[in-house]
């Protein structure tokens, strides 16, 4: 999408027969874009949601089989059971609640073990919900049954105590036309105890121009989407996000960046440069109507 167009159109796509996405939530507008760019709508997105620790894909649409739906990982595959628990670990209702994904019955492939350290296995995977496999992941039921992943349960913001998922302010962001990508996170506010901070990048052809103009229309966009607790307090336009070499966005350095915070470990990262930009423009991102 930041690209554009013109890239996908220079090339024959009509080989191609299935698409493929992992590593993060894809939005609703971002799945679009690659049906229609990429696929020429034809082709069939298959959004798996599945961890290294998990041994292979877990949740899935199955082409042929089933309808797919833009944003939704669909629902666990044969022989794989999963649920969405609440905090005090018992079942939510399948219709658009938020809560934990957890894996409630072995499958194949599951991991055993952590090499040399059963404890930390046990402590990480098992304890939070004592019996279930604990993906670390937030996720919903929609109205059909289908599982939407909220992202990691770390990437949740609580603002005047609700609970607002990052990935669900990012997709609003993405969904206006002038945003390319997105990426969110909560910083400490002594009023409300998070405020969102969005980082975002604007469309090709578009350079951003007046940077609070831009912002008021994003915090408008947002507000008319999800609602006014979900609007952001600042708003930075930045030239590109902080990615690791598999495509993950580092949200824990935005949210050392957000936070004033000294930067953890930026080795991972295809361009470690990003961070000391977006450093740098940080002091300037505060955005007020």
């Amino acid at each position: 999408m930041k690209w554009g167009e013109q890239i996908p159109a220079e090339h024959d796509l009509s080989s191609l027969r299935l698409l493929g996405t992992v590593g993060e939530p894809i939005n609703p507008e971002a799945w679009m874009w690659y049906r229609r760019n990429i696929g020429h709508d034809h082709c069939p997105i298959v959004d798996t949601w599945w961890q290294t620790e998990t041994g292979g894909i877990l949740i899935s649409p199955l082409p042929g089989v089933q309808a797919t739906k833009p944003g939704s990982a669909m629902r666990p595959l044969p022989g794989v059971e999963a649920a969405i628990l609440d905090d005090a670990g018992l079942p939510l209702p399948r219709r658009d609640a938020a809560g934990y994904l957890v894996l409630t019955e072995p499958w194949p492939g599951m991991m055993r073990t952590i090499w040399g350290d059963d404890q930390r296995y046990r402590e990480v995977y098992w304890s939070r919900f004592p019996g279930v496999y604990f993906a670390g992941d937030g996720a919903k039921w929609d109205a059909d049954d289908d599982i939407w992943l909220l992202g990691r349960v770390d990437d949740v913001m609580n603002v005047s105590g609700h609970r607002i998922s990052t990935t669900e302010v990012e997709s609003a962001l993405v969904s206006h036309p002038r945003i390319a990508e997105a990426a969110v996170v909560g910083a400490p506010d002594p009023t409300t105890g998070q405020a969102i901070v969005a980082f975002v990048i604007a469309r090709s052809g578009d350079d951003a121009g007046d940077g609070d103009e831009l912002a008021r229309a994003l915090r408008g966009h947002v507000t008319a989407q999800i609602g006014p607790i979900a609007k952001p307090e600042q708003i930075l336009v930045v030239p590109e996000l902080p990615k690791t070499r598999s495509g993950k966005i580092m949200r824990r350095l935005l949210r050392d960046v957000a936070a004033h915070q000294e930067l953890g470990d930026v080795t991972t990262l295809t361009d470690s440069t990003v961070m000391d930009i977006i450093r740098d423009m940080l002091p300037t991102a505060a955005q007020e109507d």
